[in-house]
């Protein structure tokens, strides 16, 4: 394969792969699918198999009565496969050639879909008259493995039915072998027949037959100009064949090319008898067949690849159906994040005694020897002394609430509110007009769905462990607090140790301004409290210490320094409490209400500008660009650089 074709079989290829994964990544995008793409059975059908070490030309060599296109025919095929005669042969039926085994991996019947096949038996049969579109082919050993010739019927016959099979032989040829004459080249059958191939872009090859060389190379020129003039063709390549009867009938015949249009210069080198007889003939199966093979099938694939890069109707208008779609969910997903669905702005916070109680209780889970054993006698001794007052007040005014359950109360309060907020809001979304959000949102929407909803929520909220949420936050909070400030909790200790140490007279303190008997009735109130709060999360040391030893000024000034650093530890644990209760029911949401919907419109938006697009996007560029380039390098093998051109 020439130098041209292999360089854009390579991208055209790969292109073909990454359009079908751009297929299977833009199916969330309801993109309507490859299939049917006109642009798509192309690439799929004609640009991947005839860009391949298989690529095959389809040669027609087409021409009116007796002028010679069997001796063409005969010469391109490399033998005598059809004889030749002075006379007219009167062909009927178009017969093909194809290369030894080309029918056993290729579907003759696909090549040539407006014929009736049948294999060549007798030479006559071609010259039957028959209302059948017959094409009889046959296999020709010296015939590449490349190429497939067609012998075709007059195009300037009177009989209609040639006309029609002319027709059908065009638009199943790659390339068509145009046979003129002096007598023919202005025949106008002959014309109407290459003005249509020039319509649909076929391209062309001339061959001037039965001219006097070198009497005739002045006129050839005016000859070829008025048939390309009156036709619109554009040929790839001229060819002169002098006329030799013997020459032709022995298969010898010599071609001779022509530059086209002419040049001056060459004319007059051409025109001298000595230059014609010197210069060596073409041979028109090599020239097809190898030197210029990939210049020819690349200049065939030029309305395909046109077709390919259009803007309007190709792939680049399959691209911008991507990206207007995917800037369809891109608006429905800025407007589905744009209003929070839960805006949860009165959600209860935990007790700050709960919360007190287990920083109290991590804390004397890090206390170790003498300073653990004091502090833990006199604790069990408070509670002694506190616990008939609670008693009473229990027998006074009847079992309280645990506090963790008020809590529990409140926070599903909080949550039947929150998706009261969520459903109206759901509501509103789908009645302002999304084409894709509406859909999809009536479906939540529907049937019974908000009830089990509630029903799924409470049954997860009643089972939930509350204080085991409060424990394990309190102790990563605090655990994080120990590695990440060092120095701190190292202070801290110090001070809870010094209260080891004057525990019994901190006790008397506190035991009566409000932590014994009677106080046990203001203990609550006094813990809701950021500063007494911290006078327990320090180990009850530093209100303490500051009450019964006063005259120390420098402890007391510390140990107010940690309190402050302590007290806003514990107002971040609120607000990290919080919203982890508040993650905790935007989760089971997600979960159970929205599903994948918005990961689903998220990432449906970002596939136009996803991996999968852009490999298309590049390998397009490389197509246009190697196209380009092989224009220039070979102006007469394609007439289309660009999907910019189209």
């Amino acid at each position: 394969m020439s130098s041209p074709l292999t360089q854009l079989a390579q991208p055209v290829h790969e292109l073909h792969a990454a359009v079908r994964e751009l297929e299977a990544a833009a199916r969330p995008l309801e993109v309507p699918g490859l299939h049917g793409r006109e642009w798509f059975e192309l690439l799929s059908n004609k640009l991947v198999p005839q860009l391949s070490e298989e690529a095959f030309l389809i040669v027609a060599v087409v021409g009116g009565t007796n002028i010679g296109k069997t001796v063409v025919f005969n010469h391109i095929a490399g033998s005598r496969a059809s004889s030749t005669s002075p006379l007219a042969s009167g062909t009927k039926h178009p017969t093909c050639l194809v290369p030894v085994g080309f029918d056993e991996t290729h579907d003759l019947e696909a090549l040539f879909p407006d014929f009736t096949l049948q294999p060549a038996m007798d030479p006559e049969d071609a010259l039957k008259e028959s209302e059948t579109h017959w094409l009889f082919w046959r296999t020709e050993e010296s015939l590449p493995e490349n190429l497939v010739v067609l012998d075709t019927p007059d195009i300037d016959s009177e009989a209609r039915i040639n006309w029609e099979r002319a027709d059908q032989i065009r638009r199943s040829a790659d390339v068509l072998v145009a046979i003129l004459t002096q007598q023919k080249y202005n025949d106008a059958a002959v014309k109407e027949f290459f003005r249509r191939a020039a319509d649909e872009d076929k391209a062309v090859l001339i061959v001037f037959n039965q001219t006097q060389l070198p009497e005739d190379e002045e006129y050839w020129p005016q000859w070829v100009g008025t048939f390309c003039g009156e036709t619109g063709l554009s040929p790839e390549h001229v060819y002169l064949a002098p006329y030799d009867r013997r020459a032709a009938e022995e298969n010898r015949l010599q071609f001779f090319e022509r530059e086209w249009p002419p040049i001056e210069a060459d004319h007059a080198s051409n025109g001298s008898p000595s230059n014609v007889d010197s210069e060596s003939g073409r041979d028109l199966l090599a020239d097809l067949s190898q030197l210029r093979f990939g210049e020819i099938k690349l200049r065939t694939l030029e309305g395909s690849l046109h077709q390919l890069l259009d803007q309007r109707a190709g792939l680049p208008s399959y691209l911008r159906e991507i990206e207007q779609r995917s800037g369809e969910f891109q608006q429905a997903t800025e407007l589905l994040s744009a209003h929070e669905l839960a805006e949860i702005d009165s959600w209860p916070e935990i007790p700050s005694r709960l919360l007190v109680s287990e920083v109290r209780q991590w804390w004397a889970n890090q206390r170790e020897g003498w300073t653990a054993t004091v502090h833990g006698v006199y604790n069990t001794i408070g509670r002694g002394l506190v616990w008939p007052f609670k008693t009473v007040r229990a027998q006074i005014q009847g079992e309280a609430t645990p506090p963790i359950e008020e809590y529990r109360r409140q926070e599903w309060s909080a949550i039947l509110d929150a998706v009261e907020k969520v459903y109206s809001k759901l509501t509103w979304m789908s009645e302002i007009g999304n084409p894709l959000l509406r859909p999809r949102l009536e479906s939540l929407l529907g049937g019974t769905s908000r009830a089990q909803l509630l029903k799924l929520l409470e049954k997860a909220h009643t089972e939930i462990d509350l204080e085991q949420e409060l424990k394990a936050l309190v102790s990563d909070q605090l655990e994080t607090f120990r590695v990440d400030s060092p120095q701190t909790y190292e202070f801290v200790r110090r001070i809870d140790a010094l209260a080891a140490a004057a525990r019994p007279a901190t006790s008397v303190v506190l035991f009566v301004t409000g932590f014994g008997p009677v106080g046990e009735a203001m203990a609550p109130m006094l813990a809701e409290t950021a500063v007494q709060s911290m006078v327990h999360i320090a180990g009850d040391v530093a209100g303490g210490t500051v009450a019964a030893a006063a005259g120390e000024t420098a402890i007391s000034g510390t140990a107010a320094t940690g309190a402050g650093y302590l007290e806003a530890k514990l107002r971040k644990l609120h607000v990290a409490f919080t919203a982890q209760r508040a993650a905790w029911l935007a989760g089971l949401l997600k979960e159970h209400l929205l599903g994948d919907l918005p990961e689903e419109m998220q990432h449906a938006a970002e596939i136009a500008q996803g991996p999968e697009a852009n490999r298309v996007r590049e390998l397009l560029q490389q197509v246009e660009d190697q196209l380009r380039q092989s224009h220039e390098q070979h102006p007469m093998a394609t007439h289309v650089g660009s999907s910019e051109a189209s």
